[in-house]
């Protein structure tokens, strides 16, 4: 069982039944399907499915992500996998792409705030200088780990702080 998401906008869910050589048989939010895969040159493959033809060229595939970007009949696409594991850690909760974010900003170091650079509800990009920290008589430019909102601001200027203190919640 799989869950495919189309562009960001459709979500599909597909149940392989068989798959043979160049013919594929499956369950598409069950409808039973029945396609022909030929491949035509490297990337690119001619598919007949219900008795219409289909142009598809490969642009890329990324495995860690589990994303095809591909052209199908010159109209690009974006697919997004999820397999079983996938679809049971989204419903725990525990969906992969959200526990490597960052929910806080830290101090890596004790010292002194000497600039807050951002405010609450503000949307910043990866690596966007959010604070100046003064440690040892160097400034420090502590800068955001991903793309995010700030959502409250425990710094303040001209406090000293302690290595790993809460900063900025994003």
């Amino acid at each position: 069982m799989y869950q495919i998401i189309i562009n960001n906008s459709q979500t599909l869910n597909v149940n392989i039944i068989s798959l043979l050589e160049n013919d594929i048989v499956c369950d598409i939010q069950n409808q039973l399907l029945s396609a022909s895969i030929h491949k035509i040159k490297e990337n690119k493959y001619h598919i007949i499915l219900n008795d219409k033809s289909f142009q598809l060229e490969l642009i890329s595939i990324n495995n860690v992500e589990k994303t095809i970007n591909l052209k199908l009949n010159n109209s690009l696409k974006t697919l997004v996998f999820k397999d079983k594991f996938d679809l049971l850690l989204q419903n725990l909760g525990l969906n992969i792409e959200n526990s490597n974010l960052a929910k806080t900003l830290k101090a890596p170091m004790p010292g002194m705030i000497l600039k807050v650079l951002v405010e609450v509800g503000q949307s910043i990009k990866k690596g966007d200088a959010m604070i100046i920290l003064e440690a040892m008589k160097m400034e420090n430019i502590l800068k955001a780990p991903q793309d995010c909102v700030i959502k409250s601001i425990q710094a303040t200027k001209g406090t000293v702080v302690e290595k790993n203190q809460t900063l900025i919640n994003l």
